[in-house]
């Protein structure tokens, strides 16, 4: 097993965290503690949402690993638009209350990365992953099975970072990006491969098998 190491708080939030913390310090000064009990509480929600903890990855190089902690809202056969070919897509919607940081859910060559601007239906919905903004990388094993994982915003979410790029490797389980405050991951397999979860399932990344590649 192999452990995923990073900050326990993603460093997408340092910047946040350190604003509000500042802030409640000045205003628990100057202003006293009851005017700074709402900052404080803000600073908590923040503090958890980029909590970022380490996940042992299993070693399993069919296994597709979950990108995403939430709940599966979607599972099944359906046309994958990225590489234009029939596959099984499972759908993860991370609330508020989720880590939101992304891993890959295989290891292999990163061979293109779509961003399409769009809008900011609720995450949940199954029109979010064709109109909602969202980023998507195709990763093609050294097997050749390609498998397209995508990050949708949310009804709240307003930022997608990706951080890799055409050509690059990726490892089974390596922290590729963040999608701030609520959002989705959307990922496409094979028409053959074994699906592990069911909907309505809570799944966490990096830990949990979504499904198995058939060879």
């Amino acid at each position: 097993m192999a452990m995923a190491r990073h900050p326990i708080l993603a460093r997408e939030g340092w910047i946040d965290i350190i604003v509000l913390a500042s802030a409640g310090t000045a205003v628990h000064y100057f202003a006293g503690w009851p005017w700074a009990i709402p900052i404080w509480v803000l600073l908590a929600f923040v503090t958890q949402f980029f909590r970022d903890p380490h996940r042992k990855i299993p070693a399993l190089p069919l296994g597709i690993i979950c990108p995403a902690d939430g709940r599966v809202v979607s599972v099944g056969d359906i046309h994958d638009p990225y590489l234009d070919r029939e596959s099984r897509r499972v759908s993860i919607f991370m609330n508020v209350l989720n880590v939101h940081s992304n891993r890959s859910p295989i290891e292999g060559l990163v061979k293109e990365r779509w961003y399409n601007p769009g809008r900011f239906f609720n995450a949940s919905l199954d029109k979010a992953a064709s109109e909602n903004e969202r980023n998507a990388l195709w990763i093609q094993t050294d097997e050749g099975d390609d498998i397209v994982v995508v990050q949708v915003a949310g009804l709240i979410a307003r930022r997608i970072l990706c951080y890799k790029q055409p050509g690059e490797r990726i490892g089974q389980g390596e922290r590729f990006g963040f999608i701030r405050y609520g959002s989705r991951v959307d990922v496409y397999l094979p028409a053959n491969a074994d699906i592990k979860v069911s909907l309505g399932d809570k799944v966490k990344s990096g830990s949990d098998v979504l499904a198995m590649l058939k060879h």
